[in-house]
């Protein structure tokens, strides 16, 4: 494809001999006015070169610039240079780019050759799959699939908490007050009422904390009786979440919880003691890290047991082994700031040079408009239950607008669920949140199913349309709302590698609601189904390239895109 930013640096250059190229071009600008033209090089830097007014220097350099095809118009405004593209030139390349490429347009192979480790979800077994999960699990998965589309070698991991201090205590709560029956037949709740029972218990009988460490110490140990116990919580803990990932369409490529790396740990800490990098006080295994602006970090307890931190630093050891990441991603909440700070450093005092390949993608909290979501305290809204009353609100309104809708269930699914991820995936993703039913289940402005039926639109009216898309005049896509949408299509793939950047998935999910917005307002200017062959045919062929830039907009935050609502 054409580089029009370059194509304008090197105009410039050759009127320009005071500055080089790459100069020339990290000063150009693109207008936030857009009658104004797509670029804009201003002119004051060359005020002091010159020791002339920057209005009067760029009427002189427009002087020394001959017409060039690429742009319909090269002017002055001010102290700028304004380029116009010339909008049958990029509505050819776009289109056909479009219909060449179909659900690949605006992929690239950025990554190719290149191996990505990206860790979210990783929910704790026994415990609900609460809204607050919602965040890690939807904004991981994006990233998952921005990388996969810019060409990578993707590996996904749900790094499950199924290991540590809280299956002791489950093991203690399980003992004293659980019931195999109504666990097997209702597993999450009922796991909830014991642990939350337990820390109860706990505040008045300390002793049970103590209880609860010399079980999990036991489950490193290999104690039968604590394995069978854990497998068995672990086991229908996943059934349960695996109904939660397939509503949502979420894939892993591997469920390596912690409880996976607990037979490598102590080639960890050996290597750790040869290294000099683990001390002991007073029996328990620390890394100093207060040189280093942090507290200590803690790697064994006086027990022997491990930590957190410790199947972190397993984890990582084994994935760079395994995989050869070029990249380690970890979508874990802001909460663990510190503790990825720690680890990191750790890392580098083990000698590995890919801590900096390492890369902690935090993110804001989930409240209540209650307070906030808390498992001990059993305060929680469970996921699956959000998911539910969306599909049925969904259902509802098709009911109402639409009841002869074939798959109606299939498209409740697609829009019910796609406008709770939508939501979770336009917030950016460091800002804190409060969930509410309400904005959820909201369909108005800008969500989910706004974005979803305009796809549907732009299917409908291909499906009537009856015309082979060939021999397109584009220069009669030369109206407003045509380029509008056209120029915005052709920025779809910067959009995804910009996201991949800065792992922030609300830029396409920002990014295809505007498009959406465009695509609406062009179907509403001009319209499509003409006698007028030749229009009809450019018209219908800017349809087709938005119904593909959107679709694969949505696929890259993990919404389906139905042709009919």
């Amino acid at each position: 494809m054409i580089d029009f930013k370059n194509i304008a640096g090197e105009i410039l250059s050759n009127a320009i001999s005071e500055m080089k190229f790459d100069e020339i071009i990290k000063n150009i600008e693109v207008p936030k006015n857009t009658e104004m033209g797509e670029y804009a090089f201003p002119c004051f830097r060359l005020a002091s070169i010159y020791k002339k007014s920057p209005n009067v220097i760029a009427q002189e350099i427009i002087g020394k610039i001959n017409e060039n095809e690429n742009f319909e118009k090269i002017a002055v405004a001010g102290p700028y240079i304004n380029f116009k593209i010339n909008k049958a030139i990029l509505s050819k390349l776009i289109i056909e780019e479009v219909m060449e490429k179909k659900d690949k347009f605006g992929s690239s192979k950025t990554g190719e050759g290149k191996n990505v480790v990206v860790e979210y979800s990783s929910v704790n077994i026994a415990k609900p799959f609460h809204m607050g999960h919602i965040r890690s699990t939807m904004i991981g998965y994006s990233l998952y699939k921005i990388y996969n589309f810019l060409g990578y070698n993707t590996i996904g991991i749900n790094h499950l908490g199924d290991y540590g201090t809280q299956f002791g205590k489950l093991i203690v709560a399980y003992k004293l007050w659980g019931n195999k029956e109504a666990i097997e037949k209702d597993p999450i709740p009922e796991l909830l009422k014991i642990y939350v029972k337990f820390h109860k218990e706990a505040e008045e009988k300390p002793e049970l904390d103590d209880e609860a460490r010399a079980w999990f110490t036991k489950l490193e140990n290999k104690d039968e009786e604590a394995v069978e116990l854990w497998t068995w919580f672990r086991s229908v803990s996943l059934v349960e979440f695996e109904r939660v990932y397939n509503m949502l369409g979420v894939h892993f490529d591997y469920f390596t919880g912690e409880s996976f790396y607990s037979d490598m740990i102590p080639n960890l800490l050996e290597e750790m003691k040869e290294k000099n990098v683990i001390k002991d006080d007073e029996g328990i295994g620390i890394v100093e890290l207060e040189d280093y602006d942090m507290p200590n970090s803690v790697i064994t307890k006086s027990d022997g047991s491990s930590l957190y931190i410790t199947r972190d630093l397993t984890a990582a050891k084994y994935r760079k082994e395994t995989f050869n990441f070029d990249k380690n991603i970890y979508v874990v909440g802001s909460q663990q700031n510190l503790h990825f700070k720690q680890w990191k450093k750790i890392i580098e005092l083990l000698g590995y040079d890919w801590a900096s390949d390492c890369v902690h993608v935090p993110f804001g909290m989930v409240g209540l408009e209650e307070g906030s979501l808390s498992t001990r305290n059993g305060r929680v809204v469970f996921l699956e239950d959000v998911l539910k009353k969306a599909v049925e609100k969904t259902k509802e309104i098709i009911n109402e607008k639409n009841p002869d809708l074939e798959n109606k269930d299939k498209v409740a699914e697609q829009v019910g669920v796609g406008s709770v991820v939508f939501q979770e995936l336009s917030n950016n993703r460091i800002k804190d949140y409060t969930f509410s039913w309400e904005e959820t289940l909201s369909f108005e402005g800008e969500t989910g199913p706004y974005v979803q039926y305009a796809h549907a639109r732009a299917c409908s009216v291909l499906r009537n349309a009856n015309v082979e898309l060939e021999h397109i005049d584009y220069s009669l896509l030369d109206d407003k709302y045509s380029f509008d949408l056209i120029r915005e299509i052709s920025k779809f793939n910067s959009v995804v590698e910009k996201a991949a950047v800065k792992y922030e998935p609300s830029l396409v999910t920002r990014y295809i609601t505007h498009l959406a917005q465009l695509f609406n307002r062009f179907y509403h200017e001009n319209p499509i189904l003409i006698d007028d062959i030749e229009l009809k045919k450019a018209r219908l062929a800017l349809v087709m390239s938005f119904k593909y830039a959107v679709k694969n907009g949505l696929a890259l935050i993990a919404l389906e895109a139905p042709e009919k609502m």
